[in-house]
């Protein structure tokens, strides 16, 4: 099992040279050249694991993170030598990109944790409310809003919500290829996560601002949906 000690984690770190002393805005560079990301995992379970498998297979070091990172094994040992496991912290300062897929209740818990190492960082944030406590909430502010209110400072970006994960591991690298809609209000963590989305076999279809990831969230007539970009874009209204 590749439990990855501190030892690994600098080494890995220093092992991508000039990436991990990009800026911000370089990321979006390497990502736009189809250049390898480091991305951190905050949650591990049906969704995080099955997108993070994607970026494996597409040549990306994903490091998943557990409170058990021991429950990991099993995942890391078959996706290789790319994938390691290790603690939220260590996943946070691992990554370039983070995927956050954890249930929407514990994002307030998140954010007191880790809020203060999510600052700068770009989170790709896939989590659904209707389940939460907190539903109201997004529902009158709006659920990239309300994301971002509980981590302030990331740069969020609203992806991998709009489906479940039996149809990214189904359906990546089709033809063709299905869209992911997005939303934030960053660019640069937009190119990312669009750049991370076609690497994983996706077709990126950007829908707008944080306030216009309410039109794919769960219960909409955005969600769900298997489509082309072009035909999702005419679901949802916005240009391809």
């Amino acid at each position: 099992m590749r439990n990855i000690s501190r030892r690994q984690l600098l080494k890995l770190g220093g092992g991508l040279g000039l990436l991990a002393a990009l800026p911000f805005g370089g990321h979006a560079a390497f990502a736009a050249e189809g250049k390898s990301l480091k991305i951190g995992t905050i949650g591990a379970g049906n969704l995080g694991g099955a997108v993070g498998a994607l970026w494996v297979k597409a040549g990306h070091e994903v490091l998943f993170s557990s409170r058990d990172p021991a429950s990991l094994k099993s995942l890391v040992e078959k996706l290789g030598p790319k994938a390691h496991a290790g603690t939220v912290e260590e996943a946070i300062a691992f990554g370039d990109a983070i995927l956050l897929a954890v249930p929407y209740e514990a994002y307030p818990q998140v954010g007191r944790d880790y809020g203060e190492a999510l600052k700068g960082k770009i989170v790709l944030d896939a989590g659904n409310a209707n389940r939460s406590s907190l539903y109201p909430e997004t529902q009158a502010n709006g659920i990239g809003i309300t994301t971002a209110k509980y981590l302030p400072g990331a740069h969020i970006v609203r992806a991998f919500n709009a489906a479940n994960n039996r149809v990214f591991t189904d359906n990546a690298g089709r033809t063709p290829r299905i869209a992911i809609p997005i939303a934030g209000d960053d660019q640069q963590a937009l190119e990312v996560a669009k750049a991370l989305i076609s690497s994983a076999g996706f077709d990126p279809l950007v829908v707008g601002g944080l306030k216009d990831a309410d039109k794919f969230a769960m219960g909409t007539d955005g969600f769900g949906h298997i489509l082309s970009a072009n035909e999702l874009a005419k679901k949802l209204g916005v240009a391809p």
